[in-house]
C-alpha cells in the first residue's frame, strides 16, 4: 500500500513475476512525496522530491524505461552567501572566510565522512563504536570537534539541509548511516557530481504516473489503509470501504504513518518502539517564477545560503528551456515550523525578502509563487523523511525491514542505499518485492471478491 516510488516498484516488480497485486493510496494522487505541479504556459514545478545523481542508477534506469529525460541543474556561475552581516559571491565550497574558521570545518567535515565509511549499510547498529555514536546527538558532536562558532553555524546549514532537522534532534549514529547511505557527505551537498546534478524533464511526478499507468486498475487511490489483520497465512486490509484479502501485503509508507495503521495482531514491541523514534523534518519548498532567469546574466547560478535567513539555500529551478526563470528555496527545521504557522501571504513575503537578499529587487517581484508546507501534507507530514535520536538505531534498527509474518516494509526510510531519496525508495521497493516473491509459494492463485471484498495477491 501506498502509491510513491517504492510501492509502485513494489508492484511493478511483484506483477512482472505473475502474480495479482492492489496498490491502495489514501491521496487522490499517485507520487507520494513527489509532487510536480503546472503553473501554465509550459512551466511545471517540483514541489516534492527534485533532483537525482551519480550512483543513482536505478532511477536513471527508471526513467530510460519510461520514456522520461533528465537534464543538468543549471550550475554555471558564483554562489552567494550571507553570513555575519555579509554578502559573500565565491566559487567554490565556501567563501574566503578566516583562515581559522576554513580550516575548521574542514577538519570537521572531513572527519564525518572518515567515521561515515566505518559504518556497515546493513547493519549500522554494528558499527565499531555504534553505541558511543548513538548515545550522542550530531550537535554533541559538532560542540566538541568543531572550535570556532562561524565553523559549528556553517557546519549546521549543511546538515539542516540534508537532514531538515536540528543537529540536536538526531543521533549521530543514524546521521553517519544516512552519510553512507548517500555515498558521502560532500555528495549529498553537492550539485554537478553529486545529489542534485540532474532533473526529471516535465517533474519527477511523471515518473509515477506512468509507472501507474502501466499498472492500470490495479492502483486504487482515495483509499486511506486503516487496518491490517493477519490470519489464516495471509493478510485482510481494510481501506475505506474496500478489504481487500491476500497472501502478503507490502507497507509502503514512511514509519510515522504505517504507526498509525491498526495491526492484529499487535506488531511485536521492537517495530512499535522504533516508530514511536522516528519523526520526519519539517520543510516548505517554495518557487518564485520570473520572465527570464535573471541571475544568469549577473554571472550567478542562482544557488545561496545562509544560516541567518529562513530561507536556508537555494537553487536554479528553471526549465530546461532556460526560461521562464524559477527560484527554488528550502525552509527546513524550526526555520519551516516557524513559516508554518504564518499566513500564506506573510509566508510569501518572508521567501521573496530572503531572495531579494539573495539576489537583488527583481527576486522580489515575480510573476507568480507557489509553496507546500509537508508537515502540513496529511499522508506525508514532513519531509524530506524520517530520523532517529539518540539509542533508537543500535536498540530497534532491524525492526526496520524486518517483515513481521506476512507484512513487509518498503519506503525510502527502509532503504540501503540513498536512504531519503526517490533512489532509496525505489530500491526498498523492489527489495520488499523480491522478499514477497521469495516467501510465497506455488502458483498465483485466482482471487474471488464479493461487493465488499477484493481479493489480491501482492
Amino acid at each position: 500500500m501506498g502509491a510513491g516510488l517504492a510501492g509502485l516498484a513494489a508492484a511493478t516488480d511483484v506483477a512482472a513475476a505473475g502474480r495479482e497485486v492492489v496498490v491502495l493510496e489514501a491521496r487522490d494522487r499517485v507520487g507520494g512525496r513527489l509532487l510536480s505541479r503546472d503553473l501554465g504556459d509550459g512551466v511545471t514545478v517540483d514541489l516534492g522530491a527534485q533532483w537525482i545523481g551519480p550512483t543513482q542508477d536505478r532511477m536513471y534506469a527508471l526513467g530510460r524505461d519510461l520514456g522520461v529525460s533528465t537534464f543538468p541543474t543549471y550550475d554555471r556561475g558564483d554562489t552567494v552567501a550571507l553570513l555575519d552581516g555579509r554578502r559573500y559571491r565565491f566559487s567554490g565550497r565556501l567563501p574566503r572566510l578566516n583562515p581559522v574558521v576554513l580550516a575548521d570545518f574542514a577538519a570537521a567535515f572531513l572527519r564525518l565522512e572518515r567515521l561515515a565509511r566505518r559504518v556497515p549499510l546493513d547493519r549500522p547498529w554494528e558499527a565499531p563504536a555504534a553505541r558511543e555514536w548513538d548515545a550522542q546527538t550530531l550537535e554533541t558532536w559538532i560542540r566538541r570537534r568543531v572550535r570556532t562558532d562561524t565553523a559549528r553555524r556553517v557546519l549546521r546549514l549543511f546538515t539542516d539541509g540534508v537532514f531538515t532537522t536540528e543537529p540536536g534532534s538526531l543521533s549521530l549514529l543514524f546521521a553517519l548511516w544516512y552519510i553512507r547511505s548517500g555515498t558521502s557527505l560532500e555528495n549529498l551537498v553537492s550539485t554537478t557530481g553529486g545529489a542534485q546534478q540532474d532533473r526529471v524533464a516535465g517533474g519527477t511526478q511523471t515518473l509515477a504516473r506512468r509507472m501507474a499507468e502501466r499498472l492500470g486498475e490495479t492502483v486504487v487511490l482515495g483509499v486511506p489503509v486503516r487496518r491490517i489483520e493477519q490470519t489464516g497465512g495471509g493478510v485482510t486490509v481494510a481501506a475505506n470501504g474496500l478489504a481487500v484479502r491476500a497472501r502478503r501485503a507490502i507497507v509502503a509508507v514512511p514509519p510515522a504513518l504505517a504507526a498509525r495503521i491498526e495491526y492484529a495482531p499487535a506488531l511485536p514491541g521492537t517495530r512499535d518502539q522504533l516508530t514511536q523514534r522516528m519523526p520526519h523534518g519539517a520543510t516548505i519548498k517554495a518557487m518564485a517564477v520570473y520572465d527570464e532567469p535573471f541571475w544568469r546574466a549577473e554571472g550567478l547560478h542562482g544557488q545561496a545560503g545562509s544560516p541567518g535567513l529562513p530561507v536556508s539555500f537555494t537553487f536554479d529551478g528553471s526549465p530546461e528551456a532556460g526560461t521562464p526563470g524559477v527560484l527554488v528555496g528550502f525552509l527546513v527545521a524550526d526555520a519551516a515550523r516557524r513559516a508554518g504557522r504564518l499566513d500564506a501571504a506573510r509566508r510569501r513575503e518572508v521567501v521573496l525578502e530572503c531572495f531579494r537578499r539573495y539576489f537583488g529587487p527583481r527576486a522580489a517581484r515575480p510573476r507568480d509563487y507557489v509553496d507546500q508546507d509537508w508537515s502540513e501534507e496529511e499522508w506525508t507530514r514532513g519531509c524530506y523523511g524520517g530520523h532517529l535520536p539518540p539509542g533508537a538505531l543500535t536498540r530497534y534498527g532491524p525492526a526496520l525491514r524486518e517483515p513481521v509474518g506476512a507484512i513487509h516494509w518498503a519506503g525510502t526510510e527502509s532503504a540501503r542505499v540513498w536512504a531519503g531519496y526517490m533512489e532509496g525508495a525505489v530500491e526498498s521497493g523492489r527489495r520488499a518485492a523480491a522478499e514477497v516473491l521469495a516467501a510465497l509459494d506455488g502458483p498465483a492463485a485466482s482471487p474471488s471478491a464479493t461487493t465488499d471484498e477484493a481479493a489480491a495477491e501482492g
